[in-house]
């Protein structure tokens, strides 16, 4: 953060193009001057929230001088941020019932019945309804009412059991709600958003994937994304804890930037500022060093290793991905086999409940290319060749 901080100040305005909503609260940041750095000492600088949509003008990045910045701190002490969550909305439950909990999060739904004001606030753990009433807590349900779609909300209430009409059987907290006494807004969306961020996993609305990445940090905020991400996360740890816990492996990281090494597709290319002419080469697979250190005596080593590889886009290869690399000292083609072949059904097992065959089957070249015409075959549908030449 400091190194991002040290480029601000060389321009007093900046005009980034139309992004996501970011809608963070006010940030003070303090740098320090040290003998390495030409920038002059400045105690505070503050950026103001950026907010942006598909139909909005770009808007203006503020850098408050050191004296604005006492004023506007001056004008904004009496609406002080307090951070003190206690509990995650998507891990309350019926043990909580009757608790105090403090929980912070975004307005996933927002609406008005007979009086009553009901929200849904979603964190990274999931969802859960609040409500209020205005003879309780009339403060807190004028704050409620006038919450929109994406606020970022600070709640303190207590935890109550739903009365048995009102239970929602597909939430995991359908059974509970909090009754809020206090409420707090950090950030206020005050434009249309370009796409709703939670929506049902049967709905039929369609974003365009322009729009979705363009306001990427919105578009990881709806469940599917955040499953998605949430299962490679999974899928990575089970590998790790599986080939160090079980069979001894040593991860180890490799360099990115290398000599170029001849494989199957062009290198992306580093220029050198140190020495004029020369380029870094970004390696397409880690293969020169597995081999180093097998020479070097390193048994059992693994990576999951970050791959460039210059070529046109296909089905299932972009420029940049990630592989889990292998590599063991003296062993038959068979053991690494089976070692394989366990990772991946444990991998099935563990996250998706889907067992695979043991063994697994397998084809020669010759039978591939006889009977599927290639050597990655799909025989998920019974297609096979069949040779008639003797029948002409």
């Amino acid at each position: 953060m400091l190194l991002l901080l040290r480029t601000l100040p060389s321009a007093a305005v900046l005009r980034p193009k139309p992004s996501i909503l970011l809608h963070l609260p006010l940030l003070h940041f303090t740098l320090h001057n040290t003998k390495s750095s030409p920038i002059k000492p400045l105690q505070k600088r503050a950026f103001s929230s950026i907010h942006a949509s598909s139909l909005a003008p770009p808007e203006t990045l503020n850098i408050l001088t050191p004296k604005q910045l006492v004023t506007a701190s001056k004008d904004s002490s009496s609406n002080a941020v307090e951070w003190n969550r206690t509990a995650f909305c998507g891990k309350l439950s019926e043990l909580d019932v009757g608790k105090r909990v403090w929980i912070c999060g975004w307005v996933a739904l927002h609406r008005v019945h007979g009086g009553l004001t009901f929200v849904n606030i979603r964190d990274h753990t999931g969802i859960v309804q609040i409500t209020t009433l205005p003879d309780e807590f009339p403060e807190a349900h004028s704050v409620v009412n006038d919450l929109r779609l994406e606020y970022v909300i600070s709640v303190e209430g207590l935890v109550r059991q739903r009365p048995s009409e009102s239970i929602n059987k597909k939430m995991k907290t359908g059974s509970i709600e909090v009754a809020v006494e206090h409420v707090q807004v950090l950030n206020a969306v005050r434009l249309k958003l370009p796409f709703l961020v939670t929506t049902a996993e049967d709905a039929t609305d369609f974003v365009k994937e322009e729009i979705r990445l363009r306001y990427r940090c919105l578009d990881l905020r709806r469940p599917q994304m955040n499953s998605k991400i949430m299962l490679r996360h999974r899928v990575v740890k089970l590998l790790r804890r599986y080939l160090e816990d079980v069979h001894d492996f040593v991860e180890i990281e490799t360099p990115v930037l290398s000599r170029s090494t001849p494989e199957g597709a062009r290198d992306y290319l580093v220029p050198s500022r140190i020495q004029p002419g020369t380029f870094y080469a970004l390696p397409q697979s880690p293969q020169l060093f597995k081999q180093m250190l097998m020479v070097s005596g390193f048994d059992k080593y693994y990576q999951i290793a970050r791959c460039f590889r210059d070529e046109d886009l296909r089905a299932d290869r972009q420029p940049e991905f990630t592989q889990l690399d292998i590599e063991m000292a003296f062993t038959p083609m068979e053991e690494m086999l089976r070692l394989n072949e366990d990772l991946i059904r444990k991998v099935f097992i563990e996250i998706k409940g889907v067992e695979l065959p043991n063994p697994f089957p397998r084809l020669t070249y010759a039978q591939a290319m006889s009977q599927y015409g290639s050597d990655r075959p799909d025989i998920r549908f019974g297609l096979q060749l069949k040779d008639v030449s003797d029948v002409f």
